[in-house]
Protein backbone atom coordinates (compact mmCIF):
# COMPACT_ATOMS: atom_id res chain seq x y z
CA UNK A 1 0.00 0.00 0.00
CA UNK A 2 2.38 2.25 0.79
CA UNK A 3 4.40 1.41 -2.71
CA UNK A 4 1.54 2.14 -4.72
CA UNK A 5 -0.70 4.81 -2.79
CA UNK A 6 2.54 7.33 -1.07
CA UNK A 7 3.98 9.09 -3.53
CA UNK A 8 7.34 11.01 -4.29
CA UNK A 9 8.78 9.46 -0.60
CA UNK A 10 11.32 7.05 -1.14
CA UNK A 11 12.70 7.94 1.78
CA UNK A 12 9.57 7.51 4.19
CA UNK A 13 9.10 4.33 2.49
CA UNK A 14 12.31 2.48 3.56
CA UNK A 15 12.41 4.39 6.89
CA UNK A 16 8.90 3.64 8.01
CA UNK A 17 8.85 -0.10 6.54
CA UNK A 18 12.32 -1.00 8.14
CA UNK A 19 11.24 0.24 11.60
CA UNK A 20 7.79 -1.05 11.53
CA UNK A 21 8.75 -4.44 10.33
CA UNK A 22 11.85 -4.61 12.96
CA UNK A 23 9.87 -3.88 15.60
CA UNK A 24 6.84 -5.62 15.14
CA UNK A 25 8.84 -8.93 14.67
CA UNK A 26 10.87 -8.60 17.74
CA UNK A 27 8.60 -10.65 20.12
CA UNK A 28 10.99 -8.55 23.32
CA UNK A 29 11.81 -4.95 22.07
CA UNK A 30 14.02 -2.56 24.39
CA UNK A 31 12.02 -0.17 24.14
CA UNK A 32 8.57 1.59 22.30
CA UNK A 33 9.01 2.29 18.50
CA UNK A 34 9.11 6.26 18.08
CA UNK A 35 9.21 7.85 14.89
CA UNK A 36 9.20 11.67 14.30
CA UNK A 37 7.76 12.55 10.84
CA UNK A 38 9.01 16.22 9.28
CA UNK A 39 7.50 17.93 6.07
CA UNK A 40 5.66 20.50 4.35
CA UNK A 41 1.97 20.43 4.08
CA UNK A 42 0.16 17.89 1.72
CA UNK A 43 3.49 15.85 1.42
CA UNK A 44 1.85 12.28 3.60
CA UNK A 45 2.88 12.21 7.26
CA UNK A 46 -0.90 12.29 8.34
CA UNK A 47 -1.44 9.69 5.46
CA UNK A 48 1.19 7.26 6.61
CA UNK A 49 0.30 7.15 10.05
CA UNK A 50 -3.28 6.65 9.68
CA UNK A 51 -2.54 3.78 7.07
CA UNK A 52 0.39 2.65 9.76
CA UNK A 53 -2.89 2.63 12.16
CA UNK A 54 -5.21 0.77 9.73
CA UNK A 55 -3.05 -2.11 9.60
CA UNK A 56 -2.29 -2.55 13.09
CA UNK A 57 -5.13 -1.91 14.12
CA UNK A 58 -8.55 -3.28 14.05
CA UNK A 59 -10.79 -0.28 13.47
CA UNK A 60 -7.97 2.02 12.76
CA UNK A 61 -7.99 5.81 13.84
CA UNK A 62 -11.34 4.91 15.92
CA UNK A 63 -9.63 1.66 17.71
CA UNK A 64 -9.91 2.28 21.47
CA UNK A 65 -5.92 1.62 21.54
CA UNK A 66 -5.02 4.42 18.96
CA UNK A 67 -5.03 7.65 21.06
CA UNK A 68 -4.32 10.73 18.81
CA UNK A 69 -3.13 14.41 20.15
CA UNK A 70 -3.77 17.74 19.17
CA UNK A 71 -2.05 20.85 20.86
CA UNK A 72 -4.84 22.89 19.64
CA UNK A 73 -7.73 20.70 20.57
CA UNK A 74 -6.04 19.52 23.89
CA UNK A 75 -3.23 21.45 24.90
CA UNK A 76 -4.62 25.28 24.28
CA UNK A 77 -3.66 27.56 27.01
CA UNK A 78 -0.12 28.05 28.12
CA UNK A 79 -1.09 28.84 31.63
CA UNK A 80 -2.64 25.48 32.11
CA UNK A 81 0.69 23.60 31.01
CA UNK A 82 1.00 22.09 35.01
CA UNK A 83 -2.55 20.43 34.75
CA UNK A 84 -1.93 18.98 30.62
CA UNK A 85 1.42 17.24 32.17
CA UNK A 86 -0.24 15.60 34.83
CA UNK A 87 -3.39 14.54 32.85
CA UNK A 88 -1.48 13.84 29.74
CA UNK A 89 0.90 11.33 31.99
CA UNK A 90 -2.38 9.47 33.37
CA UNK A 91 -4.11 9.00 30.29
CA UNK A 92 -0.80 7.48 28.50
CA UNK A 93 -0.13 5.60 31.97
CA UNK A 94 -3.78 4.17 31.79
CA UNK A 95 -4.13 3.19 28.41
CA UNK A 96 -0.43 0.97 28.51
CA UNK A 97 -2.09 -0.67 31.59
CA UNK A 98 -4.86 -1.55 29.41
CA UNK A 99 -3.07 -2.75 26.53
CA UNK A 100 1.07 -2.49 26.30
CA UNK A 101 0.75 -2.37 22.25
CA UNK A 102 -1.25 1.12 22.07
CA UNK A 103 -0.37 3.99 19.94
CA UNK A 104 -0.41 7.29 20.16
CA UNK A 105 -0.32 10.49 17.89
CA UNK A 106 1.00 13.37 18.28
CA UNK A 107 0.24 16.50 15.37
CA UNK A 108 1.44 19.58 14.95
CA UNK A 109 4.46 18.92 17.37
CA UNK A 110 5.65 22.10 16.65
CA UNK A 111 3.05 23.91 18.06
CA UNK A 112 3.14 21.99 21.35
CA UNK A 113 4.20 24.22 24.17
CA UNK A 114 7.83 23.49 25.45
CA UNK A 115 8.57 21.15 28.12
CA UNK A 116 4.78 19.29 27.55
CA UNK A 117 6.12 16.28 26.10
CA UNK A 118 8.73 15.82 28.22
CA UNK A 119 6.63 14.03 30.67
CA UNK A 120 5.98 11.39 28.28
CA UNK A 121 9.88 10.25 28.51
CA UNK A 122 9.52 7.38 31.04
CA UNK A 123 7.71 5.93 28.38
CA UNK A 124 9.61 5.85 25.60
CA UNK A 125 13.14 4.81 27.07
CA UNK A 126 14.84 1.19 27.74
CA UNK A 127 13.35 0.86 31.37
CA UNK A 128 11.74 -2.64 32.20
CA UNK A 129 8.80 -0.88 33.57
CA UNK A 130 7.15 2.11 34.72
CA UNK A 131 4.36 2.76 37.47
CA UNK A 132 4.28 -1.21 37.54
CA UNK A 133 3.29 -1.26 33.53
CA UNK A 134 5.25 -2.98 31.00
CA UNK A 135 4.87 -0.57 27.56
CA UNK A 136 7.71 -1.34 25.27
CA UNK A 137 5.37 -2.77 22.72
CA UNK A 138 3.96 0.41 22.00
CA UNK A 139 4.22 2.80 19.59
CA UNK A 140 4.59 6.92 19.48
CA UNK A 141 4.24 8.56 16.31
CA UNK A 142 5.26 12.80 16.10
CA UNK A 143 3.66 14.63 13.27
CA UNK A 144 5.34 17.94 12.45
CA UNK A 145 5.81 20.88 9.87
CA UNK A 146 8.87 21.90 11.57
CA UNK A 147 12.01 20.86 9.64
CA UNK A 148 9.34 21.33 6.42
CA UNK A 149 11.24 24.74 5.06
CA UNK A 150 15.19 23.27 5.54
CA UNK A 151 13.99 20.18 3.71
CA UNK A 152 12.53 21.99 0.47
CA UNK A 153 15.76 23.99 0.96
CA UNK A 154 17.87 20.78 0.46
CA UNK A 155 15.82 19.10 -2.19
CA UNK A 156 15.96 22.52 -4.03
CA UNK A 157 19.72 22.41 -3.99
CA UNK A 158 20.02 18.87 -4.58
CA UNK A 159 17.43 19.31 -7.67
CA UNK A 160 19.60 22.50 -8.92
CA UNK A 161 23.01 19.75 -9.00
CA UNK A 162 20.87 17.00 -11.06
CA UNK A 163 20.53 14.96 -7.98
CA UNK A 164 17.34 12.57 -8.18
CA UNK A 165 14.87 12.59 -5.31
CA UNK A 166 15.81 8.72 -5.34
CA UNK A 167 19.31 9.73 -4.38
CA UNK A 168 19.08 11.69 -1.66
CA UNK A 169 19.96 10.23 1.86
CA UNK A 170 18.81 10.52 5.63
CA UNK A 171 22.14 11.52 5.61
CA UNK A 172 21.73 14.67 3.43
CA UNK A 173 18.72 15.67 5.44
CA UNK A 174 18.91 15.27 8.69
CA UNK A 175 21.62 17.85 10.15
CA UNK A 176 19.20 20.37 8.70
CA UNK A 177 16.03 19.43 10.36
CA UNK A 178 17.74 18.58 13.93
CA UNK A 179 18.64 22.39 13.65
CA UNK A 180 15.07 23.26 12.83
CA UNK A 181 13.23 21.09 15.12
CA UNK A 182 15.17 20.36 18.02
CA UNK A 183 16.85 23.52 18.67
CA UNK A 184 14.15 25.94 17.97
CA UNK A 185 12.54 27.71 21.21
CA UNK A 186 9.17 27.89 19.45
CA UNK A 187 9.35 23.93 19.27
CA UNK A 188 7.61 21.09 20.90
CA UNK A 189 11.01 19.50 21.20
CA UNK A 190 12.93 22.26 22.53
CA UNK A 191 15.61 21.21 24.96
CA UNK A 192 13.41 18.13 25.48
CA UNK A 193 14.80 15.12 27.47
CA UNK A 194 13.26 12.88 24.16
CA UNK A 195 16.20 14.87 22.26
CA UNK A 196 19.07 15.13 24.77
CA UNK A 197 18.43 11.24 25.62
CA UNK A 198 18.37 10.25 21.87
CA UNK A 199 14.51 8.54 22.43
CA UNK A 200 13.70 9.06 18.93
CA UNK A 201 14.17 5.95 16.52
CA UNK A 202 13.43 7.08 13.35
CA UNK A 203 13.31 10.48 12.10
CA UNK A 204 11.53 10.66 8.91
CA UNK A 205 11.88 13.05 6.15
CA UNK A 206 8.64 13.74 3.80
CA UNK A 207 10.60 15.42 0.49
CA UNK A 208 8.14 18.39 -1.12
CA UNK A 209 5.96 17.26 -4.23
CA UNK A 210 6.54 17.84 -7.94
CA UNK A 211 3.99 18.13 -10.70
CA UNK A 212 4.01 14.19 -11.78
CA UNK A 213 3.48 13.54 -7.82
CA UNK A 214 0.75 15.46 -7.95
CA UNK A 215 -1.16 14.45 -10.99
CA UNK A 216 -0.62 10.65 -9.04
CA UNK A 217 -2.15 11.73 -6.62
CA UNK A 218 -5.32 13.28 -8.42
CA UNK A 219 -5.64 9.64 -10.13
CA UNK A 220 -5.53 7.77 -6.66
CA UNK A 221 -7.94 10.66 -5.93
CA UNK A 222 -10.62 10.04 -8.91
CA UNK A 223 -10.14 5.99 -8.39
CA UNK A 224 -11.10 6.62 -4.74
CA UNK A 225 -14.00 8.47 -5.36
CA UNK A 226 -14.99 5.90 -8.43
CA UNK A 227 -15.04 8.88 -11.07
CA UNK A 228 -14.03 8.37 -14.67
CA UNK A 229 -9.90 9.27 -14.70
CA UNK A 230 -10.17 11.76 -17.99
CA UNK A 231 -6.11 12.38 -18.62
CA UNK A 232 -7.34 16.17 -19.33
CA UNK A 233 -9.05 16.59 -15.87
CA UNK A 234 -5.80 15.20 -14.58
CA UNK A 235 -4.02 17.84 -15.97
CA UNK A 236 -6.68 20.53 -14.86
CA UNK A 237 -6.48 19.70 -11.59
CA UNK A 238 -2.86 19.45 -11.26
CA UNK A 239 -2.04 22.52 -13.33
CA UNK A 240 -4.89 24.79 -10.61
CA UNK A 241 -2.50 24.37 -7.85
CA UNK A 242 0.36 26.78 -6.41
CA UNK A 243 4.01 25.40 -7.17
CA UNK A 244 7.09 27.08 -6.13
CA UNK A 245 9.85 28.69 -6.67
CA UNK A 246 8.29 31.53 -8.05
CA UNK A 247 10.91 30.94 -11.69
CA UNK A 248 10.85 27.39 -11.69
CA UNK A 249 7.71 26.03 -10.52
CA UNK A 250 8.89 22.76 -9.33
CA UNK A 251 7.47 21.83 -6.13
CA UNK A 252 3.67 22.11 -5.10
CA UNK A 253 2.86 24.73 -2.13
CA UNK A 254 0.40 22.53 -0.71
CA UNK A 255 1.38 18.90 -1.23
CA UNK A 256 -1.61 16.93 -2.28
CA UNK A 257 -3.88 18.51 0.12
CA UNK A 258 -5.95 19.99 -1.58
CA UNK A 259 -6.18 17.42 -4.47
CA UNK A 260 -9.41 16.15 -3.00
CA UNK A 261 -11.83 19.28 -2.81
CA UNK A 262 -10.27 20.78 -6.29
CA UNK A 263 -11.78 17.28 -8.36
CA UNK A 264 -15.25 18.74 -7.67
CA UNK A 265 -14.81 22.01 -9.82
CA UNK A 266 -13.86 20.10 -13.01
CA UNK A 267 -16.84 17.60 -12.81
Amino acid sequence: DLAMNLVGQPLVRQQVMKGVREFLENQNPVKPLVMSFHGSTGTGKTYVSSMLVRYLFQGGLQSPYVHQFSPIVHFPHAERIEQYKENLKRWIQGNLTNCGRSAFLFDEMDKMHPGLIDVIIPFLGPSWVVYGTNYRKAIFIFISNAGGEQIIEMTLDLWRARKDREEISLQDLEPAISKAVFENPQSGFWKSGIINEHLIDFVVPFLPLKHHHVKQCVVSELVQQRLEVRPDVVQEVADSIPYFPEKEKIFSSTGCKTVASRISFFF
